[in-house]
């Protein structure tokens, strides 16, 4: 299955920001495809994702929107 990674530096790991303050994040990984988020989080705190929300890689300092993430498959 393909795999979506940060268009600079490969990485899988990422945050988006709650709507409501910038700054409290959620932290999410991609595996197989599917986005899963950190267990610091209560499930039903999850924002949801798609093509147009704000995304951040967490391992350097690429952000944009989460459908430009790089196919890697």
């Amino acid at each position: 299955m393909a795999e979506n990674s940060c268009p600079y530096c490969s990485s899988q790991s990422f945050y988006v920001k709650a709507p409501q303050d910038e700054y409290e994040i959620y932290e999410f990984d991609l595996k197989g495809g599917e986005i899963v988020f950190s267990l610091d989080n209560l499930e039903t705190d999850w924002p949801e994702i798609h093509g147009d929300t704000e995304t951040y890689c967490s391992k350097c300092s690429w952000h944009g929107k989460f459908k430009t993430l790089k196919n890697t498959g």
